[in-house]
């Protein structure tokens, strides 16, 4: 007897699937994950965080480009998982997207991103929506390329 798909992933079970490493760690939790089509990841939003010390100062707000970068990384998730997508899954492109209110310290953003295609396991189209308190906040898509991840002796 099989054990059914794993639907949720805890930091340390996300951490194994992706290579993003603090400052730029940004999902906390996936809470719904399914197999090949979409996810919904958390990233609880604190005041601690290292870009908050000038973005803004007296009015801290959530870089817009952060926002993208975690909503990437719940698609990280998606992609890492796909059978025969060997690499680093990087950005190829961002469209469409728009930014819909400020995501500030004390919130929860709750990131579902949703695979629209995949092309020879080298290329990936995503939809992301991210909201805080069920409002919208954040939503475009996201274009995917998978490359060869560089070995130790080309890591500086």
């Amino acid at each position: 007897m099989t054990d059914p798909p794993k639907t949720e992933y805890s930091a340390a079970e996300i951490y194994a699937l992706l290579p993003h490493r603090y400052p730029f760690a940004l999902v906390d939790r996936i809470i719904d994950y399914v197999p090949g089509k979409q996810a919904t990841g958390i990233k609880n939003i604190t005041f601690n965080e290292p870009q908050f010390q000038g973005h803004f100062p007296g009015y801290p707000i959530m870089p817009g480009v952060l926002i993208v970068e975690a909503m990437a990384q719940v698609g990280g998730v998606v992609m890492a998982q796909i059978p025969g997508v060997e690499g680093l899954c990087v950005f190829a492109g961002i469209d469409k997207v728009r930014f819909r209110r400020p995501v500030v310290p004390g919130d929860q953003l709750i990131m579902t991103v949703e695979l629209l295609a995949i092309k020879r396991l080298r290329f990936g189209k995503m939809r992301g929506r991210a909201e805080v308190d069920g409002q919208l906040a954040c939503e475009g898509e996201m274009m995917f390329s998978v490359v060869d991840a560089p070995t130790s002796s080309q890591v500086g």
